[in-house]
């Protein structure tokens, strides 16, 4: 059994080890009972000169294969002991690292993550991604703990089913919230339109809106449906009318047919009307 364990240990540190050109790999565990390490590549983060990004150079820690359990907060706890941490960004996958706009609904927009991701970890001082680089020379470093636990597994799945039950009231002010927003934000954009209704620009341009009987219809997904299924029977009725030469021969000889029997019946008429009148000179 002793021999086991220590090959196991063994092929553990060969793993850990075996980093490509240019990362650090260090060993972290999720928990006290487990038995085998996960592996966090790092480097210290680099850019172009001149490129706008979010992650000052020299200062930011970029870290490889961070499972999707793992969360900003506990790698914010992981790498304190490394120097003061200003920021933590988890992405999908590498990129400029611009600035990205901060989710303000819990409902939408939210995308579920499936695979391994990257981080950005911003210290205050450079010192802190040499520090963070060294701890490599530690054994496993231990993420999950009794007071900050990180789910895994079955508890993982228990939590994220019930986060996927929506708060029917919550969600029914965030939709609220939103369309007092909404109407506020397009009465200030059509009060001024109507402020500058008329008024030239810089260059003497008067913008003409389209107003009046009949404005332009409101193109909602309903509108839409009945605009495309008005074009649909058009083109159907154009397609299948007198689609051959035989069918175009019979509607010709049906119009003159009814042709002649209106002109038939419009003499009966009127010999009709002229039996029927009477002369009265006086």
């Amino acid at each position: 059994v002793t021999s086991r364990r220590a090959k196991m240990a063994a092929a553990e540190e060969r793993v850990v080890g075996a980093a490509p050109a240019g990362y650090t790999a260090l060993a972290v565990k999720f928990g006290e009972r487990q038995r085998s390490s996960h592996c966090l590549l790092v480097k210290e983060h680099q850019v172009r000169e001149g490129t706008g990004t979010a992650h000052p150079p020299r200062r930011t820690l970029f870290v490889l294969n961070v499972p999707p359990y793992c969360t900003a907060e506990s790698l914010t706890r992981l790498f304190t002991r490394c120097g003061h941490v200003q920021t933590v960004d988890i992405c999908e996958k590498p990129g400029l690292g611009e600035k990205k706009e901060k989710l303000t609904s819990k409902f939408f927009n939210c995308k579920t993550v499936t695979g391994f991701q990257v981080a950005y970890v911003v210290f205050r001082k450079p010192s802190g991604v040499q520090a963070a680089k060294a701890l490599s020379r530690e054994g496993p470093l231990l993420i999950s703990t009794e007071s900050h636990p990180v789910k895994t597994g079955i508890s993982k799945w228990i939590a994220s089913y019930a986060a996927s039950v929506v708060d029917q009231e919550e969600l029914k002010a965030e939709v609220d919230a939103y369309m007092q927003d909404y109407d506020k934000k397009m009465a200030e954009e059509e009060a001024k339109a109507a402020r500058e209704e008329g008024v030239p620009d810089e260059e003497g341009w008067v913008k003409v809106t389209r107003k009046g009987r009949k404005p332009g219809l409101p193109r909602t997904e309903a509108v839409n449906l009945r605009v495309l299924e008005k074009e649909k029977q058009k083109r159907a009725r154009k397609e299948l009318l007198n689609f051959y030469a035989w069918q175009h021969r019979e509607t010709k000889r049906e119009h003159i047919a009814q042709l002649r029997k209106k002109f038939e019946e419009d003499k009966q008429r009127i010999a009709l009307m002229r039996a029927q009148r009477k002369f009265r000179p006086y």
